[in-house]
């Protein structure tokens, strides 16, 4: 029988002010997941559609290394959407036939009076069909055991966001102002050398 596990996580970031919207930035989806996944554990298969290789996650003594196949996508009010279409588990093929991966999120830009904040929510749900030892043990200690794990990922992907997004918006502002001549209110002064 399936064992169920879901987490929720949600964000806020207050965005500081650019000369370009961040609504903008965010109508370029694969620059939200190379922000959100290190690069080289990135496959992009169509203009919305990326595969993901996961870190390896220990559950108990089993390690396994999810790939996910995801769905990110822009609306023109600047909303970014993303969907898991697939997942498969590498080199367990009992567990990857019995696996089932469900992630759905937004992050959306929100205009208030102190300015622009990114909102959003990701749901994680997986079902797993556990072969013995692990079908004996309690379903409570696995429930617990397998949201914890859950979260703690939600947890490092919305560090990454916070860590990364910002960051990278801020470097494509500097780009695209830089190339079309609009870097007249720059914040960076150039230093002289008086000597």
């Amino acid at each position: 029988m399936a064992t169920k596990f879901t987490a929720s996580q949600s964000v806020e970031i207050a965005v500081p002010e650019q000369p370009i919207p961040i609504q903008h930035y965010l109508r370029q989806p694969q620059r939200l997941v190379k922000a959100l996944v290190d690069n080289s554990r990135i496959q992009q298969l169509s203009e919305e559609v990326f595969r993901l290789k996961m870190r390896p996650l220990t559950f108990m003594s089993l390690s396994i290394q999810p790939t996910v196949d995801m769905r990110v996508w822009a609306e023109s009010n600047g909303v970014i959407y993303l969907r898991s279409l697939g997942c498969e588990i590498l080199g367990f093929e009992y567990i990857n036939q019995r696996f089932a991966l469900n992630l759905k999120g937004y992050l959306s830009p929100q205009e208030f009076s102190t300015g622009t904040r990114l909102q959003g929510m990701a749901d994680l749900e997986v079902l797993v069909d556990f072969p013995p030892p692990f079908s004996f043990t309690p379903k409570p200690i696995l429930e617990a055991t397998g949201n914890g794990l859950l979260k703690s990922v939600l947890l490092s992907v919305k560090q990454r966001l916070l860590n990364q997004l910002l960051a990278d918006y801020r470097y494509w502002v500097v780009s695209q102002t830089k190339d079309r001549g609009l870097d007249g209110d720059s914040t960076e002064l150039p230093i002289l050398n008086a000597e």
